[in-house]
């Protein structure tokens, strides 16, 4: 599991995009290689008699020091792509020379457990998993952190508690099952998978994978009981550490299971509701 969207394989086929001179200027990319503090990675001197990289070159070395060297890699990718989205790269009607390295680089990110959208940005695998919808903004507002925050488990683990509550809350507005600001997690959730008929119980264990279906629903009500427990002991706000035997990739982990939960309930209430 990637914690940082920086791999050798990554670095080549951002390096595609500028071959032959093409996409952004020198000075362009050593700007945005001493900003993520990679700059003498591969510098460039416009002046110099000495041979120079050209820019395929650069990127590739630039990207395997990042990976080598992960501190601001996210940085430094995201800095390269938001050039390449001026550029155009992203966009609809590209030739298909430009689809296929574009395709090239998507395939590179899912290699390391990473997500490039059509639109040329990225983000941890599976932290996307939830649709956007109207009338949701709570959630929108979490997926948007919980997109950002891959440098901070702890508020991750934070941000994934809150989505899951507002998730919950979001069931019961649709059902005008009244709470309050007393109403515990546990409470919220119960009540949310009671109205979706989510519970194991309202599974007939008595049909063909009856049994396994019920063990997935608990599995389903595990995860997000214990993503809140896990936030309960120190994974709220900038700067906490995480739980002992929580390690970045762990508390990662535990966002995209949160995520696939929370897609979960979101579409049972559509199916349900009819929309």
């Amino acid at each position: 599991m990637g914690k940082d969207p920086a791999s050798d394989e990554v670095g080549a086929a951002l390096g595609a995009f500028v071959v032959g001179g093409a996409g952004p200027r020198h000075s362009v990319l050593s700007r945005i290689f001493a900003q993520a503090g990679y700059g003498a990675a591969a510098p460039y001197l416009p002046n110099s008699t000495v041979q120079q990289m050209n820019k395929e070159d650069r990127v590739r070395v630039t990207v395997s020091a990042a990976a080598r060297n992960p501190h601001r890699a996210r940085e430094l990718v995201e800095g390269i792509l938001g050039e390449y989205r001026v550029a155009g790269i992203f966009k609809s009607g590209v030739d298909d020379e430009t689809a296929q390295k574009v395709q090239v680089l998507r395939s590179a990110f899912a290699r390391i457990d990473w997500e490039l959208t059509a639109e040329g940005d990225i983000r941890p695998a599976g932290v996307g998993a939830v649709v956007s919808a109207e009338g949701r903004p709570a959630i929108e507002d979490q997926l948007a952190r919980l997109r950002r925050a891959t440098d901070d488990p702890a508020l991750l683990l934070g941000t994934a508690k809150e989505m899951l509550e507002s998730t919950a809350k979001y069931v019961l507005d649709a059902f005008a099952v009244p709470y309050s600001s007393k109403t515990s997690f546990d409470e919220l959730w119960f009540h949310a998978r009671d109205r979706l008929h989510l519970h194991p119980r309202d599974v007939d264990a008595s049909t063909p994978g009856g049994v396994e279906v019920r063990e997935i629903l608990q599995a389903t009500w595990s995860i997000a009981r214990m993503t809140n427990e896990v936030r309960n002991i120190d994974g709220t706000g900038h700067g906490r550490t995480l739980p002992a035997q929580m390690s970045p990739e762990l508390a990662l982990l535990v966002v995209r299971e949160a995520c696939s939960v929370a897609q979960m309930i979101l579409s049972s209430l559509d199916t349900t509701l009819g929309r």
